[in-house]
């Protein structure tokens, strides 16, 4: 087998990715009902040929198709022909490893201009105002 290309600097072997292929779920036609069309791939993190820094980006995201184990799995059932599906399968785990190497800018925080300070300051000397007047009036007399 070919290894699969991540980036250009990455691959994948693709003896660590196992795909089965299974029924898929729901309604459909005669077809659904006797045909193994959808896809079931499994990765296993800690198992695969990635580099550790990989491993352990992966292994710390919070995602519902990494289990406890450290096992990616993808299900794929859009399509209604197998190959297609396991082609968005690994395309699907692709993207997943993809998003673990980017690097997010850290945040600067920022303060309010004064102007924009001042504003709100003025709206509530004018919103306690317009509250004071709606008070209880004393009658005399």
């Amino acid at each position: 087998m070919s290894p699969l290309k991540i980036s250009n600097t990455l691959t994948l072997n693709e003896n660590d990715i196992e795909i089965t292929a299974i029924r898929a779920q729901g309604s459909g036609g005669q077809k659904v009902n006797k045909v193994s069309a959808a896809i079931h791939l499994r990765f296993d993190i800690a198992a695969s040929s990635l580099p550790e820094h990989y491993k352990e980006r992966l292994l710390k995201l919070k995602d519902k198709r990494i289990t406890k184990e450290g096992i990616i799995v993808i299900k794929s059932q859009q399509h209604r022909s197998r190959t297609q599906n396991e082609k968005e399968a690994v395309e699907r785990l692709v993207a997943l490893i993809k998003s673990v190497n980017v690097t997010r800018k850290k945040r600067l925080p920022t303060k309010p201009t004064k102007s924009a300070v001042k504003k709100r300051l003025e709206m509530k000397k004018r919103h306690a105002c317009k509250k004071r007047l709606r008070g209880r009036v004393d009658r005399e007399g």
